[in-house]
């Protein structure tokens, strides 16, 4: 298993051509290993930079923390 972080915003392509956006909440069980929670928002945008400036604006998102699909 990868002790490597993820990305806590994850800005992916759905299959009908819009951008998604998923909330990713690390945790680490009592042996250090990370459990990883994923939640998809309902919202969706036309370009992924709308994405980004949505979880810029409401989850307080900064550079570093976004990973593509």
């Amino acid at each position: 298993m990868s002790r490597i972080p993820v990305a806590r915003f994850l800005i992916a392509k759905d299959e009908s051509g819009l951008f998604r956006l998923t909330v990713r909440d690390t945790r680490f069980n009592s042996q250090g290993y990370p459990i990883v929670t994923s939640s998809l928002q309902e919202e969706t945008f036309k370009t992924a930079a709308a994405a980004r400036a949505f979880a810029k604006a409401e989850f307080g998102a900064e550079a570093g923390q976004f990973a593509s699909k």
